[in-house]
């Protein structure tokens, strides 16, 4: 059989810096060196694979919608000449950028995984290598027609994911849902579904994100009903709340009526769980039963990063608030457990 060909978007990040007096920063053509010096992807068991070097690198850090269109782009127009895609990119926002191609990504039947490394690749004990050549091999033998981040030998859903660790190789997690794939001694699929056969095969659609104004705030005992009145204000279209356990809130009355103008004024409240893991149910206390009667949505359990991209993705089509509000309830990608 031939070879699957793979395509690999280089966008920036740790995976690909040089060693300098300032410390690491992005070197153009540098990744692609260091990768041709290292015999191990260039197997016969490994796929055939191109680096496409972004221009400029970016830090991760960086990075805004209009970054995550590009890159939706770039695997649109070369979706029929590949068999899957990897993107490399930095740790920081990664779990943004994965489960924002999630959503964009229509009629996905190809694997598409984000993947870097907390230590360049050039450097002694890296864990780049390891993450791109399983993320390679993955992508052409395990190929799962999802938007998945591989780190530290599993595969996640991306719109699962979160960084959870800053310093160590385990940087990510999926508090909420199984790996798709755990690459040990043997590879074994978990929640993962492998491709199969489509007869004619479907067409990738993107659909593109632009920048909405969308307001993050996380309570706190004490918390000033002025700091989410603020975050209320125009031109702001939704704002997300962190609230405490299982979705709940101070029964404070200064801010359910902060809460309530802000819904009355068109502006959809989004109550998600501030705790690692779990998910909202605001019918277990009278504290969350009252967002609900006033209007607020759950966001069930995704994370936050799934949760915002979201949102922008809503916000950046031209439907009803009311149909955002059913579509922030409904498991469009696998990024919510439905009740």
């Amino acid at each position: 059989m031939p070879r699957k060909k793979i395509y690999v978007a280089y966008t920036g990040g740790t995976i690909g810096m040089k060693k300098s007096e300032q410390g690491y920063v992005p070197v153009a053509g540098h990744l692609s060196d260091c990768v041709q010096k290292m015999p191990e992807f260039f197997r016969e068991e490994m796929p055939e694979f191109v680096i496409h070097e972004y221009c400029p690198l970016m830090d991760s850090s960086n990075m805004t919608p209009a970054d995550w269109v590009t890159i939706a782009r770039d695997i649109e127009n070369n979706y029929t000449e590949y068999d899957g895609f990897v993107i490399l990119h930095g740790t920081d926002t990664m779990a943004y950028t994965a489960s924002a191609l999630s959503f964009m990504l229509q009629n996905l039947a190809k694997p598409v995984i984000v993947t870097g490394s907390q230590i360049p690749l050039a450097a002694l004990r890296s864990d780049g290598q390891t993450n791109l050549l399983n993320a390679l091999y993955v992508a052409a033998n395990y190929p799962i027609p999802e938007v998945g981040l591989f780190f530290n030998n599993t595969l996640f859903r991306g719109n699962r994911s979160t960084k959870s660790d800053a310093n160590g190789f385990n940087a990510f997690s999926s508090p909420n849902f199984p790996s798709l794939l755990e690459a040990g001694i043997q590879i074994r699929l978990n929640a993962g579904q492998l491709t199969e056969t489509q007869e004619p095969p479907r067409k990738l659609n993107v659909v593109e994100m632009t920048p909405q104004p969308i307001g993050v705030v996380m309570l706190y005992p004490g918390i000033s009903p002025d700091i989410i009145d603020n975050q209320l204000k125009q031109p702001v279209k939704a704002l997300i709340l962190q609230s405490y356990g299982v979705g709940n809130a101070p029964q404070n009355d200064a801010l359910l009526s902060v809460l309530k103008r802000g819904i009355d004024n068109g502006i959809t409240i989004l109550n998600c769980t501030q705790c690692f893991k779990g998910r909202v149910d605001m019918d277990g206390y009278a504290t969350g039963n009252a967002l609900a009667k006033l209007g607020l949505v759950s966001g069930s359990d995704m994370t936050i990063e799934a949760a915002l991209t979201k949102l922008h993705y809503l916000l950046s089509q031209d439907i009803s608030h009311s149909e955002i509000q059913k579509l922030l309830q409904k498991n469009l990608r696998g990024e919510l457990t439905p009740p």
